[in-house]
């Protein structure tokens, strides 16, 4: 029974539910939609589940194993987290988006095939979508706009993959791609985009900070976190993703070093950790994939975690930047200790998760001897300290007092869900068992703590901390921007939107004057008075002048005497019988 209960459909049909419910219920509800799947995936078998016949493939809608489920569970785990959150919402608008966009994400992990995947990839994109746009201000649609034009773009690449693939082996069993061509490096260069490597990620920073404070906690834990699952089934191993992966870890921390905005901060260093798993995901080891997958777990806890601190300040002041910001530690010291705990977690402080989850990567690097992705990544480490675990707390909470005294949230259930992360961060961090029994491959048990690993932490940890406060000036922030790849297609959308107006459309017009209004008129006027010209010169012997002008007004009248309209179809059927026969 419980296998052929597929958790996506626990959201996206429970989504089209949320309008029937009010006030306190309606919260109550969205919350228990995402733990009901969640106690569906415990209670999965493993195995292929729910195959459909479509156009001659089988289709499997649920297949589930180790590495689906440790999404799955931290996928609807954030869910309720982020409805808890959101309990003071009634929004069907952001509701409905949310559980569908999360349900997606969940078909997608389940998927058995290209197609289910593909399909389930489409719809998180356009649900993603109405979770910026709910934010209803210029730059949201702006940014939505801009968001759902690069994933369509993705999309199309990932499909002209798959028809390839599917077209050269004639399966759309969604596995590893041991032979690599150009229908693999396709489907990759999709899924990239969605997991925003550079040159195509700043779709992230550019419209993430946008979306609404509990869409903002929703988007930051499934597009990329799907993507990093996908190359983990299909592209262990790909060597080119260890250099993208560092390229992504070093790319988020420049720009989050040099961001103003407290949640454009969060969202650049999304692609900082995203790298690392990418990275994971390239090595292609046992212990780099369960790397890849654990520190994705961790990050969508902590992730989130950032995410409601940052939303709980945009929501109490209305300001977003950090030289807005200051001194909030005053009247926000909940919202401070858990935001600040997201800070150490993602920085991997010893004892907390991100602690017991990236140096499995890392570790995984030195094993295979990958010493240059092993330093850029140690440097990475100490860049995300630098940007996340010190920059964020420092400018938002304490820095120079701007005189705001918002207070905490008035909504308790943003004090909760905080704690709740909050919790959980430092639980994975003391005791990362219960996260390592789920992950997805067999490894040689890990020992996290060992005297010298926290002391070579520490010091790391020190140096960032050291170089922080030493270039505290350089790292003052003014009211600017910083200018990335997004300008490309800001401006350049505008330059290719004049260029294809100019051309398709002239060429438009061009067709329009030359076939609709010169030839179809040529032949329309042939048609219409050519009756009445082959009449004429047929009868021109037995008619005179007013029989010529009487026949004229009948044809235009189209009262034409039945008679002599058989016999000039007569006419036309014999000259054609004719000049058939000649031929």
């Amino acid at each position: 029974m419980i296998a052929n209960i597929p958790p996506f459909a626990i959201l996206i049909l429970g989504a089209a539910l949320v309008p029937f419910f009010r006030d306190r219920m309606k919260s109550i509800y969205v919350c228990m939609l995402p733990a009901l799947a969640f106690w569906v995936i415990t209670q999965l078998p493993y195995g292929e589940h729910l195959g459909v016949h479509f156009f001659g493939y089988d289709l499997t809608l649920l297949r589930v194993d180790k590495l689906s489920k440790i999404f799955g569970y931290i996928f609807t785990l954030n869910g309720f987290a982020a409805f808890l959150y959101a309990f003071y919402l009634k929004d069907n608008q952001q509701h409905m988006a949310a559980l569908g966009y999360m349900g997606g994400a969940l078909g997608v992990v389940f998927a058995g095939d290209l197609v289910t995947l593909y399909f389930f990839w489409e719809w998180m994109a356009v649900t993603s979508t109405f979770l910026i746009l709910a934010r209803k201000t210029k730059k949201a649609y702006g940014a939505g706009y801009r968001y759902v034009l690069m994933h369509l773009f993705g999309g199309l690449v990932l499909l002209a993959g798959i028809v390839l693939h599917v077209q050269s082996s004639g399966s759309v069993t969604f596995e590893h791609f041991a032979t690599r061509g150009l229908a693999s490096y396709l489907i990759l260069f999709g899924i990239l985009v969605n997991a925003a490597a550079p040159p195509f990620h700043a779709w992230l920073s550019d419209s993430y900070p946008e979306a609404t404070v509990t869409g903002g906690i929703i988007l930051s834990a499934y597009t990329t976190k799907t993507s990093v699952y996908t190359l983990i089934r299909g592209y262990a191993g790909y060597e080119v993703l260890i250099v993208i992966g560092c390229v992504m870890a070093l790319y988020g921390i420049m720009y989050a070093l040099l961001e103003n905005d407290m949640r454009r901060i969060l969202a650049y260093s999304i692609i900082n950790q995203v790298g690392f798993m990418v990275c994971g995901v390239g090595i292609g080891t046992a212990m780099s994939l369960n790397g890849a997958a654990a520190h994705a777990f961790c990050h969508i806890i902590y992730k989130s975690l950032l995410w409601m601190s940052a939303g709980s300040v945009l929501y109490m002041t209305g300001k977003s930047k950090c030289t807005e910001l200051g001194g909030l530690y005053k009247t926000m010291p909940w919202t401070m200790i858990f935001g600040t705990i997201g800070a150490l977690a993602i920085s991997s402080v010893p004892f907390t998760s991100g602690y017991t989850s990236k140096p499995l990567i890392i570790e995984a690097a030195v094993h295979e001897h990958w010493t240059w992705a092993w330093l850029v990544l140690e440097i990475a480490s100490a860049g995300v300290f630098l940007h996340a675990g010190i920059k964020f707390p420092y400018f938002v909470f304490f820095n120079q007092d701007r005189g705001l005294r918002p207070g905490e949230p008035p909504h308790k259930t943003m004090l909760i869900a905080m704690g709740l992360m909050a919790f959980l961060c430092i639980f994975l961090g003391v005791y990362p068992d219960p996260l390592y029994a789920i992950l997805p491959f067999d490894m040689p048990a890990h020992v996290p703590y060992t005297f010298g690993g926290v002391v070579k932490q520490f010091q790391l940890l020190m140096l960032s901390a050291l170089a922080f406060f030493v270039f505290l000036k350089l790292l003052k922030r003014t009211d600017t921007i910083a200018l990335d790849t997004d300008i490309f297609w800001r401006f350049g959308g505008r330059a290719f939107s004049w260029f294809m107006d100019k051309t398709l459309n002239g060429l438009n017009a061009i067709c329009d004057a030359v076939f609709v209004k010169g030839l179809a008129g040529l032949v329309n006027a042939f048609f219409v008075n050519a009756p009445l010209r082959l009449t004429q010169l047929v009868l021109n012997p037995v008619l005179n002048g007013a029989q010529r002008d009487r026949l004229a007004k009948q044809f235009k009248a189209g009262v034409s005497p039945i008679g002599l309209s058989v016999a000039v179809s007569l006419l036309y059927l014999f000259g054609i019988i004719v000049f058939t026969m000649n031929r």
